[in-house]
């Protein structure tokens, strides 16, 4: 029934909660780590914030044309004069080509970004952008090949004089300048430096004194690396072609300048590329007008010479009739001439190896809509390589497929500028036959008439080319200077509301979790490294046993006895409180105690004589018994001689009289003693005969109380023997001494009821550390009293020390 009780027990102390007060308290008295904590994580924050340089988010709204959603048509297309510019373009694409670090670096060498300079003088120093007294000059190409980050330090003086030291990589400068302009050679570059405000009579205006300025040159690749890594381009909706334009930057003004002149570098980009097909286009207007100027004025001459050495002034109306009769074919042999001779221009450019990846001259007057499209097309290919070669490489996936790609197409122009060809050769055939019926009509009229006609056609053909060239030169010009920006910035960049970083709130926020939970984690690391009890509490968590008394640790230099007869002491008070613990717990007719602990040093004996002691204080008659055979500690105890005989010689030869080797105690009349006696060769063979049975079964007729002072039960088995002639087990166990784990043994014990009616004893609390809950004051007791609600019964005492063993 003993096992099974203890067993529910356990069961019950694993099903119950935690206990939120202790474990709150176990916190609480540590406030003053609290306070410091979070003092000094305020502390750490405020100083953070104060040197911290504060990042702003400088947004723009910006549009950009997307032929995709606007349907790519132009003010000229809608005229009718879109000349022969034609794109493919898509919000997608022109975010990219936004975010390139070839544009990135664009920007960054135009403002001089990869030049900083700081204000050396502040606390924090602070930083300086168009506002330092002197600027730093090194080209956009020196700059790309410095080895490392060029560090400037300035001391500039009111007159003007600047002293200069210099470190790039290894290399160290020290220049001092009189005047400025001045330069300063190194291997790395040439350094210029200049005054941004101007001399006022020898001095600068508003300088009162030496002025600390330092400057850093870094390479502008890098420089718009971090400019990539803080841009951030995103389109408003799918729906629409606006984006916002956001950058994050410590200083408001140079990121709204960035921003602007993103665009601005952008939209001059775009042009020069939207600009390049009308510029060929022009080229090869502009050549042509050339040739069939030449060709016209031949012809003319020709007529010229022709009709003066005929004599002719006028047309015979019979060979006007004739002729009258053939003017429609021959109106469509000159359009048939005009086409062949545009197609077999255009077959010589783009048969042109120079030519190659170059785009083609657009809407130069081809009848052929199918072939004009694929020219459109083809262009739109080259123009879109152009544009990706600004950001890669020729060997990227992207433009070998693209290449594959324009020349796959560039194959179909020229399959269909041939079929083209070939259907106006056909038509000229047919015509020709046409035309041939009705020159034998005429065949009667003179030589010099048919002569005239053919020089004639010759010129109307090459007049009417020449003409058309004019016209699509002058949609080209109007196209050319027509060409609007790609993007405009549809709200100008300004900065969201105050610093994106750092938040004071959060920072101090964070500084608060951090002040508090830092002393949180160190109690509860503490914690997990305690190995060893430390009071009630801790004993409560690891068995179910009853704990019948707290006895503390004490100064006293008077010895191992703390109670004394007609001395009201807390030490006394305390034994009191142990004795009507254990009197309660025994029933009638049993009066054996037995006392043990794991290991030595836990204060067995110093419990078993004090609470003897006690009992013999009610007129009681108390015999305390020396069964620690091994290492007699009464003797120690009690001031006597090892050389006395005790239990041992009694249960070596059990025929002997055991009230001889009773001695009585000189601190009470009641108490009485057997020392252990000489130390056996066989203790446990001893404790485990018969003569342990009758010894004690003596004494209970002869005591009022038995107290049985063991051997510790976790050394030897001698306990364990001992147990079956007892009726009660006190265990003794000592705070910050006993380890956690051995209370394992103890449960088993109280499981296998191994030794009868088990209870705990908790000695040498140290009553000055606040992990033993609040004291309360008892009179004349002492300095404390009590351990409030968490131990209960439990007391503190004056300033004695507790004797083991």
């Amino acid at each position: 029934m003993k096992e099974n009780s203890y067993d529910n027990n356990m069961s019950e102390q694993d099903e119950e909660k935690v206990d939120y007060r202790e474990l709150l308290f176990r916190y609480i008295i540590h406030w003053p780590w609290f306070v410091a904590s979070i003092m000094l994580c305020l502390i750490v924050a405020w100083v953070y914030l104060h040197f911290q340089t504060p990042v702003y988010q400088v947004s723009a709204s910006i549009m950009i044309k997307d032929d995709k959603k606007s349907g790519g048509s132009t003010d000229l297309e809608n005229l009718g004069i879109g000349g022969v510019i034609t794109s493919t373009q898509s919000i997608d694409n022109e975010i990219e080509v936004l975010r390139s670090k070839t544009i990135l670096k664009e920007v960054v060498n135009n403002l001089e970004l990869y030049i900083t300079y700081n204000d050396e003088d502040e606390f924090p120093k602070k930083e300086m952008y168009k506002t330092s007294p002197v600027i730093v000059n090194l080209t956009a190409q020196e700059a790309d090949k410095l080895p490392d980050a060029a560090l400037i330090d300035m001391k500039i003086s009111p007159e003007g004089g600047l002293n200069v030291n210099l470190k790039v990589g290894l290399n160290e400068y020290n220049q001092h300048f009189d005047r400025l302009p001045a330069v300063l050679p190194t291997d790395a570059g040439t350094f210029g430096f200049a005054l941004k405000d101007s001399l006022t009579n020898g001095k600068i205006e508003g300088q009162k004194g030496e002025r600390h300025i330092s400057a850093v040159v870094s390479q502008p690749f890098g420089v718009a690396k971090g400019y990539q890594g803080a841009l951030n381009i995103a389109p408003t909706s799918k729906a629409t072609s606006v984006a916002v334009v956001s950058l994050m930057n410590t200083n408001i003004q140079r990121a709204q300048d960035f921003i602007n002149k993103l665009m601005e570098m952008y939209n001059r980009n775009t042009n020069n590329d939207k600009n390049e097909v009308a510029e060929k286009t022009r080229e090869f207007i502009n050549e042509r007008i050339k040739i069939i100027d030449e060709e016209l004025g031949s012809t003319e001459d020709k007529l010229e010479a022709f009709k003066r050495n005929a004599g002719l002034t006028d047309i015979s109306s019979d060979a006007q009739l004739a002729v009258s009769g053939n003017a429609e074919y021959e109106k469509k042999r000159v359009e048939n001439g005009t086409q062949i001779n545009l197609v077999r221009d255009l077959t010589k450019y783009i048969n042109n190896p120079s030519n190659e990846y170059e785009v083609l001259p657009g809407n130069i007057g081809l009848e052929d809509n199918g072939l004009t499209t694929q020219i459109e097309r083809y262009n739109e290919l080259v123009t879109e390589r152009k544009r990706l070669l600004r950001t890669s490489t020729e060997s990227n996936p992207m433009i070998v497929n693209l290449d594959t790609s324009i020349r796959a197409m560039k194959a179909n122009v020229q399959a269909a500028i041939n079929g083209t060809l070939q259907g106006l050769l056909i038509m000229k055939a047919d015509l020709d036959r046409e035309a041939g019926r009705f020159s034998r009509r005429i065949s009667d009229a003179p030589g010099q008439e048919r002569q005239y006609v053919s020089i004639a056609r010759q010129q109307e053909i090459k007049a009417g080319l020449y003409l058309m060239l004019l016209q699509k030169r002058e949609e080209n010009a109007i196209t050319l200077a027509a060409t609007a920006n790609n993007a405009k910035i549809i709200d100008e960049p300004v900065a969201s509301g105050g610093p994106l970083s750092p938040k004071p709130k959060m920072i101090y926020m964070i500084a608060l979790v951090v002040g508090v939970g830092l002393p949180v984690g160190i109690i509860f690391l503490i914690g997990l490294t305690k190995l060893k009890i430390e009071g009630r509490g801790d004993i409560e968590k690891l068995t179910r046993l009853p704990i019948v008394g707290d006895v503390p640790l004490t100064t006293d230099k008077t010895g191992s006895i703390a109670v004394f007869e007609n001395q009201n002491t807390l030490m006394s008070e305390t034994f009191r409180n142990i004795r009507t613990n254990l009197q309660f717990m025994l029933e009638k007719e049993q009066k054996v105690i037995l006392v043990t602990s794991t290991i030595s040093g836990e204060g067995k004996s110093f419990i078993s004589a004090n609470l003897a002691i006690s009992l013999s204080l009610l007129g009681k008659k108390v015999v305390i018994v020396g069964l620690d055979i091994r290492k007699p500690g009464l003797n120690k105890v009690f001031n006597i001689s090892r050389k006395e005989q005790g239990i041992t010689q009694y249960l070596s030869d059990p025929e002997k009289n055991l009230m001889d080797f009773v001695q009585p105690s000189d601190i009470s009349k009641s108490l009485y003693i057997i020392p252990g006696g000489t130390v056996p060769p066989n203790p446990t063979e001893l404790l485990a005969r018969d003569g342990l049975e009758k010894a004690v079964a003596i004494l209970r007729k002869e005591f009022d109380y038995v107290i049985l002072d063991t051997a510790p039960v976790g050394m030897v088995t001698d306990t364990l023997l001992i147990g079956r002639v007892a009726d009660l087990s006190v265990y003794v166990c000592r705070a910050d001494y006993t380890r956690k784990a051995e209370f394992t043994l103890v449960n088993e014990f109280a499981s296998a009821n191994k030794l009868p009616n088990l209870c705990t004893v908790i000695n040498g609390l140290d009553l000055q550390k606040k992990k033993y809950g609040y004291y309360y004051g008892y009179g004349k007791y002492g300095k404390y009293y009590g351990y409030g609600k968490r131990y209960g019964y439990g007391y503190g005492y004056g300033e004695n020390k507790v004797t083991g063993e």
